[in-house]
């Protein structure tokens, strides 16, 4: 057999046991390969033998793996912005997780149910939370050994005239590791990078379904609204139908002019124009409403309220810190600075000397059942140190640096716009609760000035602009009413968005490709108008 070359010096983790010119003294239990730049023993021994060495490397590089690295703790971000002590002011209820459910709304919960499953948008942020799972996955994979395997077997004919053909026949059998010693924390570090990616994209994922919930409800309630601005200009319009009749009559009794007729008939056509420009808002918003849903803009068949809710009691917004701590959007700006300093840290590491170990054993024989009687096993050790790169690792520190400044003033900034989003709505709220109020004090002088100047027309026959501008004016009133109770709920929605935080969403089915795969011969071009594709060489005289 053939003897090794290593001798008898001593290696870093153990010693070989080969001589020069001479056969391998007989393993010993226990014994341990030598872990140099390259070194290989070839033995001729029993299975067990075999075993035992794949054993003791197993042991090896496990131990290698437990070895802790140079790898630094993870930063606590601080935000760069001033965060007040509490908000300008603040109510008693407790808002709930699913913040919806405080509308006290069967119809929207259950919409937002169904757009938590079907809408396409936040099943988009489910794949893309996957893929930074997967990825996060990958970046863990260098904390243990890569182990692969190889089987194979060869038959081979050779004829030597006169002899007879002579057919030889090998089978064999290997396993090889390989594994980096992180001294410095660099895989760790790129590990730890890649998963706080994916808990940002988790964190991504609730923002988004805040956003999705935020929306529907939204154009829920602005449906409502406009199909109550439906039913009220049925009501002006027979209304002013109802005063065109008594005009037209008075006219034909040659008490009034025919430009009276004239005006209250303008007035008629006007409020039908004004349900027209309403319709086609209807029609947008319940196009608005499929899609968030899920479904297809002409598939939306729901039965929507008569009125607007009754807004419940204020919520309570807490402390300024407890919402920074609970925003997903917040969340992941500070998870994403988290991200960056590892990476900084696994740059800084990529400068230091790297250690590589890599093992392989295989066996062959001319049949299975000598299959582990020869063997070849093969240990190494490989050293890499940068000597020059004309600073490319150190520009990639720099940049990384750069990259964790730009995280931290992006988490500064999303925390300032987190606590403007709370005083906004509270503001809002606010204020248009007074300006309803005021609407409806406007509206009931109104109607009684409508009165009394329509009693003095009709017993007259005078004042007729008067008449109709204060009509005009009752009118208008009404329909800005209702939409500024609209913009009350809506404001209301705005707070609870801004409040809210997570809570356990809903896994949609993955999307699958669906339909037979066949092989690409071109890419799909759509023609033009004239039937010509784009990019089409002829010539327009063809």
């Amino acid at each position: 057999m053939t003897t090794g070359t290593m001798g008898n010096r001593e290696g870093l983790l153990g010693a070989s046991h080969t001589r020069r010119g001479g056969s391998p003294h007989p393993p010993r239990r226990g014994t341990r390969l030598a872990v140099r730049a390259a070194g290989t023993e070839t033995h001729r021994a029993s299975p067990s033998g075999f075993k035992e060495r794949i054993t003791c490397v197993g042991a090896l590089l496990l131990a290698l793996v437990a070895l802790p690295s140079c790898t630094p703790e993870a930063v606590r971000v601080q935000s760069p912005a001033r965060v007040p002590g509490a908000f300008s002011s603040s109510g008693t209820a407790t808002l709930p997780a699913q913040w919806w459910t405080a509308m006290d709304d069967e119809s929207l919960a259950r919409l937002v149910e169904e757009a938590l499953r079907g809408n396409f948008s936040i099943r988009q942020a489910w794949d893309r939370l996957d893929q930074a799972r997967a990825l996060a996955e990958q970046a863990d994979a260098p904390l243990l050994p890569a182990v692969d395997g190889t089987a194979g077997a060869s038959r081979t004919g050779l004829r030597a005239e006169p002899a007879p053909r002579i057919y030889t026949t090998e089978y064999a059998f290997g396993l090889s590791a390989s594994y980096e010693v992180d001294l410095w924390g660099r895989v760790r570090s790129t590990s730890d990078a890649a998963r706080l990616d994916a808990y940002a994209s988790t964190q991504d994922l609730q923002a988004a379904a805040v956003t999705l919930t935020g929306s529907l409800a939204d154009v829920w309630y602005q449906l409502i609204e406009t199909q109550g601005q439906l039913r009220l200009l049925d009501e002006q319009i027979a209304t002013n139908e109802k005063y065109l009749d008594l005009i037209a009559t008075r006219f034909g009794q040659g008490l009034v002019e025919a430009s009276d007729v004239l005006q209250q008939k303008e007035l008629v056509e006007q409020t039908r124009g004004q349900r027209v420009l309403v319709e086609r808002a209807v029609a947008v918003l319940e196009h608005q409403l499929a899609v968030l849903l899920g479904r297809p803009p002409q598939a939306l068949e729901t039965d929507v309220p008569a009125l607007l809710p009754t807004l419940p009691p204020l919520p309570d917004t807490g402390v300024p810190a407890a919402l920074v701590q609970r925003r997903p959007d917040v969340v992941a700006a500070a998870l994403r600075v988290q991200a960056a300093d590892r990476r900084v840290a696994a740059a800084v590491a990529d400068q230091f000397p790297r250690l590589s170990l890599t093992t392989s054993g295989e066996v062959s024989a001319a049949e299975m059942r000598d299959l582990f009687d020869n063997w070849l096993a093969v240990l190494a050790a490989n050293v890499v140190t940068p000597l020059f790169d004309a600073n490319r690792r150190g520009a990639e520190v720099e940049r990384t640096r750069a990259v964790v400044s730009e995280r931290l003033n992006a988490y500064g900034q999303t925390v300032l716009e987190s606590l403007q989003d709370v005083e906004d709505a509270l503001v809002q709220e606010a204020k248009q609760a007074r300006y309803v109020e005021s609407l409806e004090t406007q509206l009931t002088l109104s109607r009684e000035a409508t009165n009394r100047v329509r009693d003095i027309y009709s017993t007259t026959g005078r004042e007729f602009l008067r008449y109709l501008t204060t009509l005009l004016g009752y009118q208008r009133l009404q329909r800005t009413h209702l939409s500024a109770k609209r913009d009350l709920v809506l404001f209301r929605i705005d707070l609870y968005r801004s409040l809210a935080g997570g809570w356990a969403l809903p896994r949609p089915a993955r999307a699958e490709t669906t339909g037979p795969r066949r092989p690409v011969a071109a890419p799909v071009v759509e023609a033009d108008a004239s039937g010509r594709a784009p990019g089409d060489g002829g010539s327009d005289d063809d």
